[in-house]
């Protein structure tokens, strides 16, 4: 619980105290925001507000696991050194994406296909070694068995060893690219993002530490419930830096924003989220717990598909909504840009806690 504590509150006191730093470093080096023109008229005024504070919040998150574990004595463990893994190779993919579209000011950085590469890169080396280092009891960090609330009979290796693996890998990849996506499709107005993942990260410190606490081989109430994921608690000490530096960011995040995290962070974000429910074995309850996002990537794909059918029928094309995502369909409406994002973060803390409940009472009913 104390490396709980340390790592959060490390994380947070670095981004809340050093944010404005980077906000001088930014503008200095003129890593502003670029604003699309089709976009809605109120996003205007955003223009060369810095961008690519995801760096701050990997700095912190870093900083803050590794202080919380050696404070309290401990050695940081694979699993959560693969969360971060994750955390720091999809913000390097954001980096690389920011940078191109500062750099040459425009709305478009990496290409589709460069950017799904990059991820399919950093999905298949962790997939490679999250199926690695087996403890005393030969957990590994993951399983090649399909999860909801802990692992069920779907076990990918039933295909045989070597299809198991592709399968594995092509597994591993959907969830990152979906969770990685998802983030960065939500991040669009100022705190949306980042409030909705602390909410949605936050929760894997509760599931980390009550698996911790029911884990297989130690003194539990439910023996017939026990968890065998390897480091949960762990899990939980690296969710909360994550969390901790989230909360200090989103003070200059909220609106009006002083700075945005950008690909580099949104990207990071989306794909810590992915690994954690990979390693806590609850993969699919993330499309509860991550409700929101599956939400405003929703409205995209709904936006596109009609749009595309309903000009391929007719030769005009018709949206269903006046913008997506579905945030600034809101705000064409009408809608504050704060009324969307408190709406919208009441949306997110709802599935967090339907996700949570729906963990606990498997736990209970098993």
């Amino acid at each position: 619980m104390r490396a709980i504590l340390l790592a959060g509150g490390v994380s947070m006191a670095f981004t809340l105290l050093v944010t404005p730093g980077f906000i001088w470093l930014f503008r200095k080096l003129r890593w502003g925001q670029f604003i699309r023109e089709d976009g809605p008229k109120a996003h205007h005024t955003k223009h060369g507000t810095p961008t690519m504070g995801g760096v701050v919040i990997i700095v912190a998150a870093v900083l803050g696991y590794f202080v919380g574990k050696l404070a309290n004595f401990e050695t940081p463990t694979i699993s959560a050194l693969l969360v971060l893994l994750m955390l720091v190779g999809l913000g390097l993919v954001g980096f690389i994406d920011d940078f191109i579209k500062t750099h040459k000011q425009r709305s478009l950085g990496l290409t589709g296909w460069a950017k799904i590469a990059l991820q399919g890169v950093v999905a298949t080396v962790f997939a490679v070694l999250a199926l690695q280092f087996p403890n005393e009891a030969n957990l590994t960090p993951a399983s090649t068995k399909i999860s909801l609330v802990r692992d069920t009979g779907i076990d990918l290796m039933m295909f045989g060893t070597a299809i198991g693996v592709v399968l594995f890998i092509i597994w591993i990849y959907i969830l990152v690219a979906s969770a990685s996506n998802g983030v960065n499709i939500a991040d669009g107005l100022d705190g949306l993002a980042t409030g909705s993942s602390i909410m949605a990260i936050g929760a894997y410190t509760i599931i980390g530490f009550w698996q911790f606490n029911q884990a297989c081989g130690t003194v539990i109430e439910n023996i017939t419930s026990c968890y065998n994921v390897r480091d949960p608690l762990d899990l939980a000490v690296v969710s909360a830096a994550i969390v901790g530096a989230l909360i200090g960011f989103l003070w200059w995040n909220t609106s009006p924003a002083q700075i945005f995290m950008g690909d580099t962070g949104s990207l990071a974000l989306g794909g810590a989220l992915a690994a954690l429910a990979i390693l806590s074995r609850t993969e699919i309850l993330l499309i509860l717990i991550g409700g929101i996002f599956v939400i405003v990537t929703g409205s995209v794909v709904i936006q596109r598909v009609f749009f595309k059918l309903t000009k391929w029928k007719t030769g005009t094309g018709k949206r269903v909504f006046l913008m997506s995502p579905l945030h600034h369909h809101f705000e064409l409406k009408g809608w504050a840009q704060v009324t969307v994002v408190v709406r919208f973060w009441i949306i997110a803390g709802l599935c967090t806690v339907g996700g949570i409940g729906l963990f606990y009472l498997e736990w209970i009913y098993g």
